[in-house]
């Protein structure tokens, strides 16, 4: 058995999602939205390109956000990282610095339902 990584990661989202899902993921954050294939499509949610991998936003009827467990999403440098962050501050999003990982520059901020997300690049050299 060989694992060749991480395809997608899936977070919960309440019923009728997708508008503001599409803001954010696809607008704030910039990724391309991807089509469902139709038998899933029926069950709402969305699908978004995030680098080789991808997030999906997949309905859960009694909705709960995920407040610990996260998925990161890296950037390129810390230019993108800091690109990023003062994009989401200025829609009105809170984000939340951590300097824990000295190698590591990262930032916090959640969904529009309240899922937490996380946000690295490398210090110094590309992580790419």
């Amino acid at each position: 058995m060989v694992f060749a990584g991480i395809d997608h990661v899936q977070l919960a989202a309440p019923p009728g999602c997708e508008t503001e899902g599409r803001r954010f993921f696809g607008g704030l954050l910039g990724l391309e939205e991807l089509p469902k294939p139709p038998v899933l499509a029926a069950r709402g949610g969305l699908w978004f390109h995030c680098g080789a991998q991808q997030i999906h936003v997949g309905v859960e009827k009694d909705f709960r956000p995920a407040k610990k467990a996260h998925p990161a999403l890296r950037l390129a440098d810390v230019a993108s990282l800091d690109a990023l962050k003062a994009r989401l501050q200025a829609a009105g999003i809170t984000t939340t610095d951590n300097s824990e990982i000295e190698a590591e520059a990262r930032f916090f901020a959640d969904d529009p339902w309240g899922n937490r997300l996380e946000f690295v690049a490398a210090r110094g050299a590309s992580a790419f």
